[in-house]
């Protein structure tokens, strides 16, 4: 099975491989029509309120603001050097991503995440 759109500016394409069985298992979880219960509806809750900010994501923006922009690989590696690690730099380059100020655009070769302020 294929899977290709789009998350945002993401193009996506997956491919699901399944054996027989997990096939016939998929296939017996559907063949049963599902009962909802009515449930009353409850209200949205309000979106989170923007996380507390640190000196580490301070930094992170700024490093982006002075730049103007950064390709993809380049912002990871000195988001890295930044928090000291990879892990710590990939946190940093997915909240810069999801960040209102930041813009992320397709480059030719990886993302450009550029400032928008």
């Amino acid at each position: 099975m294929r899977i290709r759109g789009m998350i945002g500016d993401w193009p996506v394409d997956l491919t699901l491989e399944l054996d027989a069985s997990e096939w016939a298992a998929l296939a017996g979880t559907t063949s049963a029509p599902a009962t909802v219960d009515a449930a009353p509806l409850v209200a949205p809750s309000p979106p989170l309120a923007e996380p507390p900010a640190d000196g580490l994501w301070l930094s992170a923006l700024d490093l982006v603001r002075q730049a103007g922009h950064l390709d993809g690989p380049r912002l990871l590696a000195d988001l890295e050097s930044l928090a000291g690690g990879a892990a710590a730099g990939k946190r940093l380059l997915v909240r810069l991503r999801h960040c209102p100020q930041i813009a992320v655009e397709s480059g030719s070769d990886a993302p450009v995440y550029r400032w928008v302020g």
